[in-house]
């Protein structure tokens, strides 16, 4: 009745999005959000992104995953699903720890967006300047 199959959890973030990733032994499938994964993101550098872990520690088809995401857009929730997957790996084999961390998968990118400012037209963007 119950198997006895590894599940391995891994949270990722990236701007405002955020992503809770489940990873398990299999063939390759990535589900997100209940969709196929080249439903869910259309464009093939965004897919070549997500894999990235997968290439860097060799188990590319070894792994299914299924993730929710939640807030931010396209190029955030990539991110946080790559991020996310590193993590779930790092969970899965200790052996795997050195290989993500050279490629950086491991560090959350801290870059958010910044704040508009009262007085501005954007963050940064200030209104003409007249001298008259």
């Amino acid at each position: 009745m119950a198997e006895n199959k590894a599940v391995y959890w891994g949270t990722g973030r990236r701007k405002t999005s955020v992503a809770r990733v489940r990873l398990m032994p299999g063939t390759g499938r990535i589900i997100v959000n209940g969709k196929e994964f080249d439903d869910y993101f259309g464009r093939k550098t965004l897919k070549t992104f997500v894999l990235q872990p997968f290439k860097v520690t060799e188990t590319l088809g070894r792994f299914d995953v299924v993730a929710n995401i939640t807030g931010g857009g396209v190029s955030g929730q990539v991110g946080a699903l790559r991020h996310g997957i590193a993590r779930a790996l790092l969970e899965a084999g200790d052996t795997y720890r050195g290989e993500l961390k050279r490629a950086g998968l491991l560090r959350r990118d801290p870059r958010m967006v910044e704040r508009k400012k009262y007085g501005l037209k954007k963050a940064r963007k200030r209104p003409q300047f007249s001298k008259r």
